[in-house]
C-alpha cells in the first residue's frame, strides 16, 4: 500500500518536472514596444490565440522576455516585426494538457487517500502500519523463557513469601475458583531505586512459568489525546488472550498520579489515560488469571482510585536490605565472579548499609574491573575496598597537587569526624580515613553503620556532633576555620530541622510541621501549615541543636587535643588509616611502622575549583 502511494508520487513529480513552463521575466508592452523600435530585439516567437498574440524571445543583452499584446495591434505584427530584422518565429498555442489535470486530480486525491489512513490509524479502526500507532509498546517474553527465578532474588524474603500466592494461582487456579477466592488483581511494588522490583516481577513469571508482558509508565502517555487510552485497551485485549498472564507496568507513577492536580486541567492525556486504565482494571472477573504487577517508588502520588480492592489491592514493599540480605545479593552476583580467599562477603555487607541490589552489583562489578586493570585472574579484597571507595566517592585523584597547608587542614578534619565518632556512645565508628583526592572532596572519612530501625534523639545528637566535629577540629588544632565543611553543615541542619518538625523531638513539641509537597504545582513559594511564629520556633530550636552539638563536639576534641594531633600526624605520613589503627593511638599504643612510603602530593599551588575536605 505504501509502496504504491510511494510510486504514484514520483510519477507526479516526474509529470511536474516535465511539463514546459514559461520562461523568462514579464516585459511591459510599452518596454517591449521601445525596444522593437530600437531594434535591441534579437528573436520572437508570436502565438496567436483568439484575439490575444504571445510574444517571446531574448533581447540582444541575452535577457530572456515575454508579452502579450491584442493580435491586430499594428505596430506589433508580423510584418513590423521583421521590418525590424527580428527572427520570428510562429508557433502553436500552448493548452493545457489533459496529462496536467490528470496529474493535479491524481495528487489531490492521493493528498485526500492519506487524511482518510491517518484518520482510521488515530481511530484504532485501520490494520496498516498508521494504525500501530495505537498500539501497546509492551515487550512480550513468551510462556518458559524467562530463566529468573526466586533463587535469583535476595534480601526481600517477605516480598517473595507475599508475591508466592501470586504464583499459586497462576500454576493451579481452579484451587481458588473452587473456594470462592478472590485472587488480588493488581499488586503494587513499593520500594527505592535499584531495590529489585524489577527482577521480583520477571521472578514471578519465571516461576509461574505464564507469559509476561512488560511495559512502562511513560509508554502510555503521548502528546495525541487519546493515543494512552487506545494503548490502554490493546495491552488488556492481548493479556486476555493470553491469560493466564503477568502484565509488569515499570513506573506507574508517570500515569497514575492523582488527578486534579494537573497543569493542563482535568481533560489532559494523562488523565485519560489513567482512566481507562481503571476501567481496565475493574473489567476483569474472578475467573480471568490475569496478574496487574506494578512498580514505584513514589507510592504517596499515586491516585486513590488505583489503590482501592478491585485494583492494586495488595503493596509488598521491596525495600534496601539488611545487613543478612545484603550478603545473600552480594553472593548472587559474586556466582560468575573468581574471588579470592580475602574478599569477606559478611564484612563488605556490614560497611555498605544503605545500598540496595543495584549498587552491590555495581560494586562488585568494579572489583572486577579494577582486578582486570591490573592484569590479576581473581578479585580480592583490596579490589573490593578500592570498588567501594570508587562508588562511593569517585576515583583517586593523585595528580591533582596540593598544598601542604591544605592537606594538613584536611587531616585535622577527618581525624576530628572520626575520633569524635570513636568517643560518642551511640555514633557509628569510623572504618577508614583518608585525605587522598578523590571526586570532589580533598578527603573523607567511611564508616560502618548499623542496620537501625529507630533512630533515639541521642542517637540523632551524636550524629549532628560527628558531623560537625571536623569544623570544630579545625578551630581546636589551627585556631582558624575553612569552607571545607559546607556539606556536613548541611547534613546536620537537615537532621536537627526533622527533629524538630517532624519527630517532636525538640521544645516545639510535638508537632508534625513537614511541609506537604505531593499537591504542590510548583508556582511560586510552597504554602506553610503553620504560622510566622511557629517558622521562627523552628528556626530557634533548630539553631540551638546545632549550636549546643558545635560546642560539645569542640569541648570533646579540646579534652582529646593529644589523640587528635597524633591521629593527624599520622594520617599525614600514612594518607590512609583504619579504624583499628584510631582506636590503638586512643588507646595509647603505636602503630606498624610502613614497608614504602606513599607517593604523596608535596608542596604546590592550591587546587582550583570549588574541592572541599569531604564529609564524615
Amino acid at each position: 500500500m505504501w509502496g504504491l502511494a510511494a510510486s504514484v508520487v514520483a510519477l507526479l513529480l516526474l509529470i511536474s518536472v516535465v511539463t514546459p513552463r514559461s520562461r523568462g521575466s514579464e516585459l511591459p508592452l510599452t518596454e517591449f514596444t521601445d525596444a522593437l523600435n530600437n531594434g535591441t530585439v534579437q528573436t520572437a516567437v508570436v502565438s496567436f490565440q483568439n484575439n490575444t498574440a504571445a510574444i517571446s524571445g531574448v533581447l540582444d543583452d541575452g535577457r530572456e522576455y515575454r508579452t502579450r499584446t491584442v493580435a491586430a495591434d499594428p505596430l506589433i505584427t508580423l510584418t513590423a516585426l521583421q521590418a525590424s530584422g527580428v527572427n520570428v518565429t510562429y508557433a502553436q498555442a500552448s493548452r493545457i494538457s489533459a496529462l496536467t489535470v490528470i496529474s493535479a486530480l491524481l495528487t489531490l486525491a492521493l493528498i485526500g487517500g492519506l487524511i482518510v489512513l491517518l484518520l482510521r490509524g488515530r481511530q484504532g479502526g485501520g490494520t496498516d502500519a498508521a494504525s500501530q500507532f495505537g498500539k501497546s509498546k509492551a515487550a512480550v517474553i513468551a510462556e518458559g523463557q524467562i530463566k529468573q527465578t526466586f533463587a535469583d532474588v535476595a534480601g526481600c524474603d517477605e516480598a517473595k513469601q507475599d508475591l508466592q500466592e501470586v504464583v499459586e494461582f497462576l500454576r493451579h487456579p481452579e484451587r481458588y475458583h473452587q473456594l470462592g477466592a478472590r485472587i488480588p488483581h493488581g499488586v503494587l511494588l513499593v520500594g527505592p531505586p535499584g531495590s529489585g522490583k524489577t527482577l521480583l516481577a520477571k521472578a514471578v513469571a519465571g516461576e509461574a512459568k505464564v507469559p509476561y508482558y512488560s511495559i512502562s509508565g511513560s509508554d502510555f502517555v503521548e502528546m495525541f489525546v487519546g493515543v494512552g487510552a487506545a494503548r490502554v485497551r490493546d495491552l488488556f485485549e492481548q493479556a486476555r488472550k493470553s491469560a493466564p498472564c503477568i502484565v509488569f507496568i515499570d513506573e506507574i507513577d508517570a500515569v497514575g498520579r492523582k488527578r486534579g492536580v494537573s497543569l493542563q486541567g482535568g481533560n489532559d492525556e494523562r488523565e485519560q489515560t489513567l482512566n481507562q486504565l481503571l476501567v481496565e482494571m475493574d473489567g476483569f472477573g474472578s475467573g480471568q488469571e490475569v496478574i496487574i504487577l506494578a512498580a514505584t517508588n513514589r507510592p504517596d502520588v499515586l491516585d486513590a482510585a488505583l489503590l482501592r480492592p478491585g485494583r492494586f489491592d495488595r503493596q509488598v514493599v521491596v525495600d534496601a536490605p539488611d545487613v543478612r540480605g545484603r550478603e545473600m545479593v552480594l553472593r548472587i552476583h559474586a556466582r560468575k565472579k573468581p574471588l579470592d580467599a580475602s574478599v569477606d562477603l559478611a564484612l563488605v555487607a556490614r560497611r555498605t548499609a544503605g545500598m540496595v541490589g543495584a549498587d552491590l552489583e555495581n560494586l562488585l562489578n568494579e572489583a572486577a574491573l579494577l582486578a582486570a586493570r591490573e592484569g590479576r585472574t581473581r578479585i580480592t579484597g583490596r579490589d573490593v575496598d578500592e570498588a567501594r571507595d570508587r562508588v562511593l566517592m569517585g576515583p583517586e585523584r593523585r595528580s591533582l597537587v596540593v598544598r601542604e597547608a591544605d592537606r594538613k587542614v584536611t587531616a585535622y578534619h577527618e581525624v576530628g569526624h572520626a575520633l569524635a565518632a570513636q568517643l560518642l556512645p551511640h555514633a557509628d565508628k569510623a572504618h577508614k580515613l583518608t585525605i587522598v583526592p578523590r571526586g570532589r572532596s580533598l578527603g573523607s572519612a567511611l564508616y560502618t553503620p548499623e542496620d537501625r530501625m529507630h533512630h533515639t534523639r541521642a542517637a540523632l545528637l551524636d550524629l549532628i556532633c560527628v558531623a560537625l566535629a571536623g569544623h570544630a577540629a579545625e578551630d581546636v588544632a589551627t585556631g582558624h576555620v575553612t569552607t571545607g565543611a559546607a556539606n556536613d553543615f548541611q547534613k546536620a541542619t537537615s537532621i536537627a530541622r526533622r527533629m524538630v518538625t517532624e519527630w517532636g523531638m525538640s521544645g516545639a513539641g510535638q508537632l508534625a510541621l513537614a511541609q506537604d509537597s505531593s499537591n504542590y504545582l510548583g508556582f511560586g513559594p510552597q504554602p506553610s501549615n503553620y504560622s510566622d511564629h511557629t517558622a521562627q520556633t523552628i528556626d530557634l530550636e533548630t539553631a540551638l541543636i546545632l549550636n549546643s552539638q558545635y560546642a560539645r563536639a569542640h569541648a570533646l576534641l579540646t579534652e582529646h587535643a593529644h589523640v587528635l594531633h597524633r591521629l593527624t600526624d599520622e594520617l599525614m605520613v600514612r594518607e590512609s588509616l583504619s579504624g583499628d589503627d584510631v582506636r590503638t593511638v586512643l588507646a595509647g599504643g603505636l602503630l606498624p611502622e610502613l614497608e614504602a612510603p606513599p607517593v604523596s602530593g608535596g608542596d604546590g599551588p592550591a587546587p582550583s575549583g570549588e574541592l572541599t575536605p569531604g564529609p564524615a
